[in-house]
């Protein structure tokens, strides 16, 4: 496909994280030819999500990256004109560092799988915290095991779907379903609630009574491989953000489905609880005192319309918004609750960000179930498949691993006209949109970037017990030493489709101050027990069992002005890997921002045209309207279409 490629492009993108992926698909919604490029095996960049033995292929390819530079393949000095000159792009991608893989789950030596993806096995210890035991049959010890595998496709989407998953392709939910409400003096807050089950209901302990945990080994995690969807970054979507907003409005949401964050806990003297967030979960809290919630709806209730109440936090505009909610009469316990799992927010955060990010939270409950968030099934690297698919549709012209090597620059005008690609190819075009991981060290030396440290773990089970082992909960564990920064936690349960059955898939998120493991590993330690320390039969377990983890740093490029970049030309964009934020707001802004900079006169990713309004080339021979000539209008799992495209979707619906 790379030889035939057009020369002539309206919009070249380089990367296909969220940010580009919305970029291209508004772009070629309003008629502009698009060609999107990634140097990557897969989508999403560090958006992506990866099968088990994908994740460890991942690992493998940074590892080779990170010892072996790449040499071009053709020579480009020769297509650079006189008059032009060239900014080369970064040769490999360099936004991940520190990655230290440990596996507790015992290796069954006599089980002799065929691993799956050829994966092969690498024994050797790469960063070991303990004394390494010798290898047996039945156990791999706290050494780090690293695997690594050939393939490198995303996983076929073959797990039937289960109950209770959303589609946002019905807009009006609220026709359907009651909204949260926090009704001014009446201070009621009205729910959905699934017919009053208890599943979210902790249990009690009965360690009398407990069945036998099943024992997982690392050849289950193994055979399974494609049952897990690994996020590289975690995030979840707010019911009323922008990304849900942009999901409904462009129909994109046809391509994906979702399911209900079902749980907001605490991490609280050592012990996990769950946080009520509706009115009838207040009420029925045994955690609160009759006193405590009815100073906690009060509060709410007053959080909902701040703005107009100013004489009641404009003294205290210059505080912490823990000082603040001090001042509130709020006990110790409600201003735990308030500040870390309900405003998720630093205890240093000012007042005004604090009473934001709680009138958020509160007016996004109730619109697809109990709590604000909802989770994409098959994992967060479905939702810029997803707009790469709507931009297809509308002819836009994918490329993986397809490497740039640099942007040609013309001197008189400083504009960029094209790019020069691995092959020697030189394709001309207007805009040129790249994430910055590609820009080189040259170009970004000013560049001050932060850092996020991320852990991924799968444990035997759920950190909070309940009637129903279904559970996706969030938690916010606040800051263990001072000096450091409170760490979200998201669990996600087999349902979700993101992990094998009987097991949890479990992420953490903070900003750095240190290697992800250095700044995760306590937070972990307070929530699971290795494996290889619950060996001893009759033990009492009271914390899910840790069978494998990960810790990596990420780069966080948010936030970067476009001054800080060298030599940048006019009609070159640049879009940021993920944030640390929770949601995804930062990424819709940005996407949106740069596109109506770009083409000022156009509508942002509007609803698609209705089927009998397109006119197709050769239709009763009439006028083609602008705009229309790059509406495909096909059956996106066709045979016959998916040897023309690349399909970016593992499970991609109409």
């Amino acid at each position: 496909m790379a030889d035939s490629l057009p020369t002539e492009f309206d919009v070249v993108i380089i990367g296909t994280g969220l940010p580009e992926s919305i970029l291209a698909a508004a772009c070629s919604r309003s008629g502009q030819r698009v060609l999107h490029l990634d140097s990557r095996s897969y989508y999403g960049g560090n958006w992506a999500s990866f099968s088990f033995s994908g994740l460890l292929s991942w690992l493998k390819e940074y590892q080779q990256n990170s010892d072996i530079a790449e040499e071009s393949t053709a020579s480009w000095q020769g297509l650079i004109h006189e008059t032009e000159e060239a900014i080369t792009l970064r040769k490999k991608d360099e936004s991940i560092q520190h990655i230290e893989v440990f596996c507790y789950a015992s290796q069954d030596m006599d089980d002799n799988i065929e691993e799956t993806d050829a994966l092969q096995k690498n024994t050797s210890s790469v960063t070991s915290s303990t004394t390494t035991k010798p290898l047996d049959s039945a156990c791999l010890s706290e050494e780090t095991h690293s695997l690594y595998a050939t393939g490198h496709e995303l996983p076929a989407k073959d797990t039937p779907k289960s109950d209770g998953e959303i589609s946002l392709e019905v807009t009006d939910v609220e026709d359907t379903l009651a909204r949260e409400k926090y009704c001014g003096d009446k201070t009621c807050i009205h729910t959905v609630s699934d017919g009053d089950k208890d599943e979210n209901k902790p249990i009690e302990e009965d360690n009398t009574d407990q069945p036998k945990r099943n024992k997982i080994t690392y050849s289950e995690i193994v055979k399974e491989s494609r049952r897990f969807n690994i996020d590289l970054v975690s995030k979840l979507l707010y019911s009323q953000g922008l990304l849900i907003d942009l999901l409904i409005k462009s129909n994109v949401s046809r391509y994906a489905e979702f399911k209900n964050v079902t749980r907001i806990l605490a991490f609280r003297e050592g012990k996990v609880e769950q946080v009520p967030c509706s009115r009838a979960d207040v009420f029925n809290s045994k955690e609160l005192t009759m006193v405590e919630k009815r100073i906690l709806m009060k509060f709410l209730t007053f959080c909902l319309d701040y703005e107009q109440h100013p004489d009641q936090y404009q003294a205290f505009v210059q505080c912490s918004f823990s000082e603040y909610l001090q001042t509130k009469k709020l006990t110790p316990n409600l201003q735990h609750f308030v500040l870390h799992s309900i405003a998720m927010t630093e205890s240093s955060c000012s007042t005004i960000d604090g009473l934001k990010a709680t009138k958020n939270f509160l007016r996004c409950l109730g619109r697809f179930g109990n709590t604000p968030f909802l989770f994409p099934l098959y994992g967060q690297g479905e939702i810029p498949q997803c707009f790469c698919r709507m931009c297809a549709v509308f002819g836009g012209i994918y490329c993986l691993r397809h490497k740039v090597q640099c942007l040609v620059v013309d001197k008189e005008s400083g504009r960029c006209k094209a790019i020069i690609d691995h092959l020697g190819q030189r394709i001309n075009a207007k805009y040129f949109i790249v994430e910055d991981s590609y820009l080189s060290e040259e170009t970004c030396s000013n560049v001050q970037y932060k850092q996020i440290s991320r852990a991924v773990l799968i444990t035997d089970q759920s950190i909070l017990k309940a009637d129903s082992d279904q559970q996706i909960s969030i938690l916010v564990v606040p800051p263990v030493e001072s000096g450091t920064c409170a760490v979200r936690v998201t669990e996600l349960c087999s349902s979700t489709m993101t992990c094998m059955k009987d097991t949890y898939l479990v992420h953490l998120t903070c900003s750095s101050s240190k290697t992800a493991r250095e700044d995760l590993e306590l937070v972990v330690k307070k929530l699971f027990t290795p494996f290889t320390e619950t060996e001893i039969d009759k033990e009492e377990l009271t914390k899910p069992r840790l069978l494998w983890a990960l810790y990596f740093n990420m780069r966080d490029s948010s936030g970067i002005s476009r001054s800080s970049y060298n030599g940048l030309p006019s009609n070159v964009y640049v879009c940021s890997g993920p944030d640390c934020g929770l949601g995804n707001e930062h990424a819709v802004k940005q996407a949106e921002t740069l596109f109506q900079e770009i083409f000022p006169n156009e509508e942002f990713c509007p609803p698609p045209p209705n089927p009998e309004d397109i006119i197709f080339d050769g239709d009763d021979k009439q006028p083609e309207a602008p705009g229309t000539n790059n509406i495909i209008m096909a059956k996106l799992d066709s045979s016959e279409g998916s040897k023309n495209l690349e399909s970016p979707g593992k499970h991609l619906q109409n």
